[in-house]
């Protein structure tokens, strides 16, 4: 068992929050020894995918409703895989929308480079888009699809 200091330890999240999501009903079940609130494997794994579906997007209210439909058990496994298979694919689209990002930032990390050395773009505007290297032309392509 973990008090609230250790959880909030941790996890890096302040107390606060922690008893914030205690009141909202994220730990249904939670032990308490004269009033103190005990974590247990439970709630840390409970937390972790809370944590998890944040990340993803999700507000409490939604997981809060993803909460109530672990507490009604197995009946409730369909909306429950609706929900995370959702979460994946809105996870998987950003990576995607991040790594586009990522691609122009490396590409224009090299063209600086290169412009620097080269003292001049003159070269450069030669080269785009069908006479980059070819790792570059990868990124360049990518960050303009």
């Amino acid at each position: 068992m973990y008090t609230i200091g250790q959880v909030s330890e941790m996890f890096s999240l302040p107390v606060s929050t922690l008893r914030y999501y205690d009141k909202e009903g994220l730990f249904p079940g939670m032990e308490r020894q004269s009033g103190i609130r005990k974590f247990s494997e439970r709630e840390l794994e409970a937390l972790r995918v809370i944590e998890c579906l944040k990340r993803s997007g999700l507000e409490i209210k939604e997981i809060k409703q993803f909460m109530e439909w672990c507490v009604e058990g197995a009946s409730t496994y369909p909306e429950r895989k609706k929900l995370f298979e959702a979460r994946r694919k809105a996870v998987e689209e950003e990576m995607l929308r991040l790594q586009k990002t990522l691609d122009m930032l490396r590409f224009k990390c090299w063209y600086y480079d290169t412009a620097m050395q080269d003292g001049s773009e003159d070269r450069l505007s030669e080269m785009i888009p069908d006479d980059l290297p070819p790792e570059i032309k990868k990124l360049y392509d990518n960050a303009h699809s």
